[in-house]
């Protein structure tokens, strides 16, 4: 009976502490998880920052490295170098891809965000233009690192003024749609006139051709492919072109104005 009882203290014995040695890694590995975490997704402390500025520099670089990787005779020259140069940083971001899958709070959230999205497009079409050769057209993805410098710009002074500019674009969204289908509405009419003061003799062959015209002159950036020969079209097309810098300003007044407002209520607060 003693010894029964003394095997199956052991036993028990050896459950606890089993028990509390998992226990302790468990602890132990949420304790990594938390501190990568607030490295990593976060800009508490020097290791956070530090881990921002050499992300922001590993991707000014590789997008450096893809922009040099375009141009014939640098890659020709130096395509070995740039070759290796590719592959380091794309070891470099998968790793710190699954650093952010491993520290994530919420993994497949990540996975799913635009920036979890974007993290991946950024370093898989090195190994799928490995893989599978004819996929090589996807390579140029990889400029899509750069769109990461806007992660990595969460420092507080940053993330402030991006706050205000999102509300005031959000708030502003009414007036500037509204302002939109004015535009079109002018570019249509405009367009349609010009079709029948000027007419296909002239160029304008077609409606639609017409009111892309009155859309290019609109905006001011006028390409010169068909121009007006009537004096009265040549009429029409100046006042398009003025009311061009009217309907670039307007839009910059609407958000500009929010920003104001937005800024006057922070200094409030």
């Amino acid at each position: 009976m003693i010894v029964f009882f003394l095997h199956v203290g052991i036993i028990e014995f050896n459950k606890i502490i089993y028990l509390s040695l998992n226990c302790n890694n468990l602890a132990r590995k949420k304790n990594i998880r938390n501190k990568l975490n607030n490295i990593i997704f976060t800009t508490n402390g020097r290791s956070a920052y530090l881990f921002d500025v050499w992300l922001l520099i590993f991707i000014l670089l590789s997008c450096f490295a893809v922009i040099l990787e375009s141009v014939p005779s640098i890659a020709a020259k130096y395509g070995t170098l740039l070759f290796l140069i590719e592959w380091f940083f794309t070891l470099a971001f998968t790793i710190e891809y699954f650093l952010r899958i491993y520290s994530a709070k919420k993994r497949l959230k990540y996975i799913f965000s635009s920036w979890g999205l974007i993290d991946f497009l950024a370093i898989m079409p090195t190994y799928l233009s490995t893989l599978y050769p004819p996929l090589a057209v996807l390579i140029d993805i990889r400029i899509l690192r750069l769109i990461r410098v806007f992660r990595v710009f969460k420092l507080k002074k940053y993330v402030t003024g991006g706050n205000m500019m999102m509300i005031a674009l959000a708030k502003s969204r009414p007036k500037i749609l509204s302002f939109l289908l004015f535009v079109v509405l002018v570019s249509v009419v405009l367009g349609s006139l010009m079709y029948v003061i000027e007419g296909q003799k002239n160029g304008f062959d077609t409606l639609p051709d017409s009111i892309y015209w009155a859309i290019v002159t609109l905006t001011t950036v006028g390409y010169g492919d068909v121009t007006p020969v009537t004096i009265l079209g040549k009429i029409i097309a100046s006042f398009i072109m003025i009311l061009g810098y009217g309907i670039i300003a307007v839009p910059t007044g609407i958000v500009s104005a929010e920003i104001t407002k937005e800024g006057a209520s922070k200094s409030e607060d």
